[in-house]
């Protein structure tokens, strides 16, 4: 759902300025939220995600808008995988804090990273690339530390922690339309692309939120990490943008990383 949301994210981005179609989506996945909330009576769970809630809306927006932005002007089938690699930091903090994957899966842990580096491909050494590897270095910073707390929030609710991403996210949103008076030229037509990458980005988060809960982080996150192997193949297929050959065999050894780290589980 992520690396579904991203491809989207990513070409809409290339037609509407990347505020309006973060802050468009962002409005989408708050409503989606609010009924399952509501429908789940999550309202009244513990309030101490908020903290978390806030902190990760406030990585996630610099780091989304930086990421949406490299989308519109890099490739996204390097872009994408470049930023995934922000799970360093979440894998970290899960192992420093004394969790110890099985074998299978500390070696599917390595296996996925090195298939996520081989999908980024040769290219991303080029000077002219240099702008949109920046803006996915800050991305995958923000992503990390994002990851981190969102399972700490979770601990607490998975459900409300997104939902109080949201609102946190929208707030600061609708503050900046209301300054600038514009909603970055969205009409009719962005309705459906916003609708999707909201819901499902809104979904992925809940689902990776829950997964937190019921295993390791150190593993959750790598596995959930692996969303640019969507967005490359998707940016292949649908937009017919070439991959070298290393990218298609890195999207092949990150399927066999998340192989051993689902056996070892």
């Amino acid at each position: 759902m992520w690396g579904t949301a991203d491809f989207l994210g990513g070409a809409t981005s290339r037609r509407r300025p990347v505020l309006a179609v973060y802050g468009g989506s962002q409005v989408v996945g708050l409503a989606a939220l609010v009924l399952v909330a509501t429908a789940g009576g999550s309202w009244g769970d513990d309030p101490g995600y908020w903290p978390w809630a806030v902190g990760s809306s406030l990585l996630g927006l610099v780091g989304m808008l930086a990421f949406y932005r490299a989308l519109a002007i890099g490739p996204m089938g390097i872009i994408s995988p470049l930023v995934s690699l922000g799970v360093l930091l979440p894998l970290a903090v899960g192992l420093l804090s004394g969790e110890t994957p099985s074998g299978p899966q500390t070696f599917g842990i390595v296996v996925a990273i090195v298939g996520i580096l081989l999908a980024s491909g040769p290219e991303i050494s080029g000077a002219e690339s240099a702008r949109p590897l920046l803006l996915a270095v800050v991305a995958a910073a923000c992503f990390g530390g994002m990851f981190v707390l969102m399972a700490r929030g979770s601990e607490y609710s998975p459900v409300m922690t997104m939902t109080g991403m949201r609102i946190t996210t929208v707030v600061i949103i609708a503050v900046i339309v209301l300054a600038t008076r514009s909603i970055g030229g969205l009409d009719r037509a962005d309705v459906w692309p916003l609708v999707g990458i909201g819901v499902l980005d809104a979904a992925a988060n809940v689902a990776y939120g829950v997964a937190t809960t019921l295993g390791l982080l150190a593993t959750v996150s790598v596995l959930g990490s692996l969303y640019p192997v969507v967005t490359a193949v998707l940016a292949a297929v649908v937009v017919r943008e070439r991959l070298r050959f290393v990218q298609y065999v890195g999207v092949g050894v990150a399927v066999v990383g998340t192989m051993l780290i689902s056996s070892g589980a």
